[in-house]
């Protein structure tokens, strides 16, 4: 596993992003139950370090990484993707 597949999430926590399905925003309804309803199923990871959750990180496994980090911000790390209008184009 080399070190690219990690971002930081914040207080010095990582994630390991090949294992990543979706990065959301914490505040909207549908992700605030999706919190709960992994942590009554103990599939939450609370990297926030007792901060408010701005992003939560869903997994492969079915669990949930939150982070007190903004979603930007670990979207800042994330590598190049080209647009899609250049994958439409052909330019792989």
């Amino acid at each position: 596993m080399s070190r690219e597949n990690f971002i930081r999430i914040g207080h010095g926590n990582l994630a390991n992003l090949s294992r990543c399905v979706a990065i959301v925003h914490a505040d909207s309804a549908p992700a605030r139950r999706m919190i709960q309803d992994a942590r009554d199923r103990l599939l939450v990871v609370d990297a926030s370090s007792g901060r408010k959750t701005r992003t939560v990180l869903v997994m492969d496994s079915e669990h949930l990484l939150l982070s007190s980090l903004s979603a930007e911000e670990i979207a800042r790390q994330l590598p190049d993707v080209p647009p899609a209008s250049a994958a439409a184009e052909g330019g792989d």
